[in-house]
């Protein structure tokens, strides 16, 4: 998570669409902006959202009435990708019906906020052949607002991570705010091992000593903006191969098994382990104030789903050059 000193949303009213741990509220915040509104329907992250921002999200958003949302300026949602009905012809708002992003676009129809961002995994933009995009897109167009989307990864963001996900902002169209520019990519300057917990203790059950693990490179004197994939155990599947920590990590994952499940595995003082929830948190760009699930599976499960905070930073700070109006 980046520091921000100029809040430049802090005149601007947000809410939060599966919410999950919070990533957009963390990000808007940052620049100012306040979020009166928070929705989740997973009961374990509920409870995470709740111990963290002492506000605790409403449920099931398909029983939600719009009318009851309060008036806000920018809404954001992650809503989960899903499988859109097209029969033919029609496009646009009466195809999104049926989906989780219906409950976003009929938000949208009644609290017409200024900006809608929201974000998906890399394939969104793919699904069905492009169809599921051209949906969302004609709903947005046809609700008055522009839509622009960019596929991201959180490596030309600071983070070292691979992590590709589609971003998609709208403005209102009597703003006249004209394209979104989303933010110019960077170098990377930190690597996996710059993420790490310094304690021993802490990690030291995360270690795997396994007589089936192989090394193809020995060498890990190395720096690299890549994967550095170093060796396996047992048969090298998912959850099976152990990777350079000069290297950036591989992507985070809410599911999957293996030895390295959901974290893969890094070579670490020349032993392998799995890296810690503490780590995943930073690999997603929340602070070490933030406070995690007690269930160190809900947590793995938990930032494998969500989103990189810093990558939303950058985009908000693009998205305040157009309706900001904040105090320095």
């Amino acid at each position: 998570m980046i520091e921000i000193k100029e809040k430049t949303l802090s005149n601007c009213t947000f809410i939060d669409l599966f919410a999950g741990l919070g990533g957009f509220r963390l990000a808007l915040e940052s620049l100012g902006a306040k979020c009166v509104y928070s929705n989740e329907w997973d009961k374990f992250a509920q409870t995470v959202y709740n111990e963290n921002f002492g506000d605790m999200p409403e449920g099931d958003i398909t029983k939600v009435d719009e009318n009851t949302i309060p008036d806000h300026d920018i809404l954001c949602a992650g809503f989960p990708c899903q499988a859109f009905s097209i029969s033919g012809k029609q496009r646009g708002f009466e195809d999104s019906r049926g989906t989780l992003f219906f409950d976003v676009a009929r938000i949208v129809k009644c609290k017409k906020p200024k900006v809608v961002f929201m974000e998906n995994v890399k394939n969104f933009a793919a699904h069905d052949n492009g169809k599921t995009l051209q949906v969302v897109k004609a709903t947005m167009e046809e609700l008055g607002y522009s839509f622009d989307y960019k596929v991201l990864n959180a490596t030309d963001y600071g983070i070292p991570q691979k992590r590709e996900r589609i971003y998609m902002v709208c403005f209102r169209k009597d703003l006249n705010c004209g394209r979104f520019d989303f933010p110019k990519p960077f170098p990377l300057s930190k690597h996996v091992q710059d993420f790490l917990l310094n304690d021993e203790s802490v990690v030291s059950n995360l270690y795997v000593e396994r007589s089936d693990t192989y090394y193809s490179i020995k060498d890990d004197s190395k720096f690299s903006n890549k994967s550095i994939r170093l060796g396996i155990v047992n048969k090298g599947g998912q959850g099976e191969r152990i990777y350079s920590t000069k290297g950036i990590a591989i992507t985070l994952s809410a599911n999957g098994g293996g030895v390295f499940a959901k974290t893969g595995g890094y070579l670490v003082n020349g032993r392998p382990r799995k890296l810690h929830s503490r780590e995943c948190a930073r690999l997603m760009g929340f602070p070490d104030t933030y406070k995690m699930a007690k269930n160190k599976n809900q947590a793995y499960k938990q930032f494998g789903n969500s989103v990189v905070i810093d990558v939303l930073q950058y985009i908000a700070i693009e998205i305040s050059k157009k309706v900001g109006h904040g105090d320095a």
